[in-house]
């Protein structure tokens, strides 16, 4: 299961395909890939699709906006081919058109590894793992997670905040003025909190003996396995197999270039 693989190398492996995406201009490689990545998701992996469809759908209209603005306003190395139609005195080639179309395929791609990587990483795990494997400093891995850790309080807090202010009489303003002194009203006691807090959990991280150097034992050890190489290589090598593929067949094409 993909929840069981070492966070870091997850990371890479999730990262790596996404850079090299990045140089792709055509429709066929992304394309591939997004198939290939929901393949290894739900062959791998007990997220329900209920749940993946729930965070993927938003950034249907992302992408779908992204190839809009991309057809309409392609420069002229992406703006090859024959005319296709004119609309509010543009001229639509087919080359923008592909390119509009491979812009959204590698948002989508970057959406589920994202989904793929943040679906089945638990965060504490991930900083150990950054520690353990990619030596990062605790100070700045348990900085990260103290505040992650936060968050659903602050939310909480802040509901808290805004029935007081209902209970005193305090109702919603409108206008700019309003909504400013709306934020003030609850921007101070929110950050007031917060550094009450951040006292308190240093104090207490001070008082457990934590330095912030890098040599220290640690509860969890986290280690590299065989199946963690086997998961990088899966998805690192399958993009390259989709490469080849792509490039024997005719459409691989690297910033606009026709391989």
């Amino acid at each position: 299961m993909i929840s069981s693989i070492n966070p870091s190398i997850k990371a890479i492996a999730v990262l790596i395909p996404g850079i090299m995406l990045g140089f792709t201009f055509d429709v066929f490689t992304p394309l591939l890939y997004f198939i290939f990545i929901l393949i290894v998701t739900f062959t791998m992996s007990d997220i329900p699709i209920s749940k993946w469809l729930k965070f993927f759908s938003p950034f249907l209209i992302v992408a779908a906006s992204f190839a809009w603005m991309t057809i309409l306003y392609a420069n002229q190395t992406f703006s090859y081919g024959k005319v296709l139609f004119t609309i509010w005195g543009l001229e639509i080639t087919e080359g923008s058109v592909i390119t509009g179309c491979s812009l959204a395929l590698r948002s989508l791609c970057f959406v589920s590894l994202s989904l793929l990587f943040a679906l089945t990483t638990d965060s504490t795990k991930f900083m150990l793992s950054l520690m353990q494997q990619c030596k990062v400093p605790p100070k700045i891995t348990y900085g990260i997670l103290a505040g992650y850790r936060f968050l659903p309080s602050f939310r909480e807090e802040m509901e808290i905040l805004k029935q007081a202010h209902r209970i005193r009489g305090v109702h919603r303003t409108k206008g700019i003025k309003g909504k400013l002194q709306q934020l003030k009203r609850y921007s101070i006691p929110l950050l007031a909190s917060g550094i009450r807090k951040a006292e308190r959990v240093a104090i207490a991280m001070e008082s457990k003996g934590f330095t912030g150097e890098r040599e220290r034992t640690h509860f969890h050890q986290l280690t590299v396995q065989k199946k963690d190489w086997m998961f990088l290589a899966l998805l690192i090598g399958g993009l390259a197999v989709i490469y080849i593929t792509s490039y024997y067949l005719g459409y691989l094409n690297i910033f606009g270039k026709q391989f």
